[in-house]
């Protein structure tokens, strides 16, 4: 090998390093669950639309069924899960802790209790049997209509049905009503002709948010990518709610859950997204459902007075704003 030969394969291999050094480093691989809550779902806009790559992340979405995201996330199979609000305290309780970084929406109307023809009221559910998810998020909102109606739950018998099942469940007879939220709540009225809604979410806002909980181990390592998928929320929040784009977003929803896009879109009307600037109003401490964290205090004493697990859960170690605050 020539001297010169040499010194211009060193200087060659200089110019590698320093451009090296001077590249951006590559985005982690990051790994999200979602299912078929419509708030989710939109997700699925970004997706399609490539913003996620846009925005210089590697983020694999994987697609499950609600409570199978909640054990993959528990089982550290993937970073970050979107669940309830009242669900992440449930994951965490068991050991697998989530902090709730971003808000995507709270249920305006998806969630509801079903009831079969003849149930004219939740005064009629007494004595009656209820198929619900023991401990997850119908069976809060189960509660709080009952308590709307002077009733608890001792007055009705629960049912432990996965909520994917419900339609299958009040189709059977077994039940006079069911839990369960859309599109599953819709299967279930579908399945059974006359039944129909005898309590929804609309008449309890911010007593259901859903959220983007990610482990503190990638929050920690991966901050700055969590940012930009934030960032991505907010483009699709708005992509969604403009009229000019509604459409276009319809279709790329209703195509992940098997439906057209007139029959979605009115699980999209029952669904009230959140962008970043309303959710950094929702992120203020304050008692409540109009704050995640009274909203959380909230579904924390439901969890244990229903001993989804035995001991209250510190809500601010759960919670951290300053992701969407940075926005």
């Amino acid at each position: 090998m020539s001297h010169k030969w040499n010194l211009s394969w060193m200087f060659a291999l200089a110019l590698l390093d320093a451009a090296a050094m001077e590249r951006p480093a590559a985005a982690a691989s990051l790994s999200v669950g979602y299912s078929d809550w419509p708030g989710w779902v939109a997700w699925q806009v970004a997706i399609d639309k490539g913003w996620i790559k846009d925005a210089g992340l590697d983020v694999s979405f994987q697609w499950f069924d609600y409570s199978a995201s909640m054990d993959a996330f528990t089982a550290g199979k993937i970073d970050a899960d979107l669940m309830t609000n009242g669900d992440t305290l449930v994951t965490g309780a068991g050991g697998g802790r989530g902090v709730m970084i971003m808000l995507t929406d709270y249920s305006s109307g998806n969630d509801m209790i079903v009831g079969e023809p003849g149930i004219k009221g939740l005064k009629d559910l007494k004595g009656k049997k209820v198929g619900i998810e023991v401990g997850l998020v119908e069976h809060l909102l189960l509660l709080h209509a009952l308590q709307t109606a002077g009733m608890s739950e001792k007055d009705v018998s629960l049912v432990n049905a996965k909520t994917n099942e419900t339609p299958q469940v009040l189709a059977s007879k077994q039940v006079a009503a069911i839990g369960a939220w859309q599109p599953i709540s819709g299967q279930a009225m579908k399945a059974v002709p006359g039944s129909h809604p005898l309590y929804t979410s609309a008449k309890a806002p911010g007593l259901i948010y859903d959220v983007l909980a990610v482990s503190p181990a990638s929050l920690n390592a991966h901050r700055a990518d969590w940012m930009k998928l934030i960032g991505v929320w907010d483009k699709v929040v708005h992509y969604i709610d403009d009229p000019k784009t509604q459409d276009d977003a319809l279709k790329i929803m209703a195509a992940r859950v098997d439906l057209t896009p007139d029959a979605y879109k009115p699980l999209l009307k029952g669904t009230h997204l959140i962008d970043v600037a309303e959710a950094k109003k929702t992120f203020k401490k304050a008692d409540g459902l109009a704050s995640l964290y009274g909203s959380s205090r909230n579904a924390d004493q439901f969890n244990v007075a229903n001993d989804v697990y035995k001991q209250a859960q510190d809500i601010d170690s759960y919670i951290d704003p300053s992701l969407t605050d940075a926005q």
